[in-house]
């Protein structure tokens, strides 16, 4: 069991940037990956940014330049600092993480949703043009 608690969101301008937060119960030296999907109205969800514990992180080619995702110290904090957000970019955001110590869950890039079995409560992530 992984308990994810998000902070973050909200409305912002086209080209406005914002930082969401992710505290799991797990660190990511169990995990071995943890990020972040989203879906937004009439679309499939999709990973955005996953960080690794091999430091490979990855990024979505639509958010590519512009989303960097970072841990704390204790590896159990995920913060994707969003920038030049887009229109298209607004969507509920949702941490992810695997079953801990379970690493087969972390080898696809991006890990499947199947492999991202736990999941926050989520976060509005507006972005007006």
């Amino acid at each position: 069991q992984v308990r994810l608690v998000e902070s973050g969101g909200g409305s912002v301008q086209a080209g406005g940037s914002l930082r969401l937060s992710c505290t799991a119960s797990e660190s990511l030296d169990t995990t071995n990956c943890m990020g972040w999907i989203r879906q937004a109205p009439g679309k499939e969800r999709e990973a955005v940014a996953i960080i690794y514990l091999s430091g490979d992180n990855y990024y979505a080619d639509s958010v590519k330049g512009r989303f960097t995702i970072a841990q704390n110290d204790a590896k159990n904090t995920v913060y994707p600092q969003m920038n030049s957000l887009k229109p298209e970019d607004t969507a509920m955001y949702y941490c992810a993480a695997p079953t801990p110590l379970d690493i087969g869950r972390c080898r696809r890039r991006p890990p499947s949703l199947f492999d991202l079995n736990f999941r926050g409560q989520g976060t509005q992530v507006t972005v007006s043009s």
